[in-house]
């Protein structure tokens, strides 16, 4: 019970401040946490260097790819996470 205490809590002040239900954030942090898993699963994209940020089915990447095809990779991946509704890459390459 205080656990699910603890997580309502957490996510009540997050739901504030980004004006999202609780099932939207809940959603976004799911797609959030696919997208972290598939980059971990794939040789070519460095989980570590790349932030991924979900609203409301948006996922935003940002941080340093090696590589164009290292980008491309990144953005293909998040595009195939169900849930995702559009994919913003701020993906810098150097």
């Amino acid at each position: 019970m205080a656990a699910a205490t603890a997580v309502v809590q957490i996510t009540g002040c997050a739901v504030a401040r980004d004006q999202q239900t609780v099932g939207a954030y809940v959603d976004d942090a799911t797609i959030t946490t696919r997208v972290k898993a598939a980059y971990a699963k794939d040789p070519v994209v460095a989980a570590t260097s790349i932030h991924v940020e979900t609203l409301n089915g948006t996922v935003q990447l940002s941080g340093f790819a090696k590589s164009a095809g290292e980008k491309s990779a990144a953005e293909r991946l998040a595009r195939e996470v169900n849930g995702v509704k559009s994919v913003k890459n701020d993906i810098a390459v150097r």
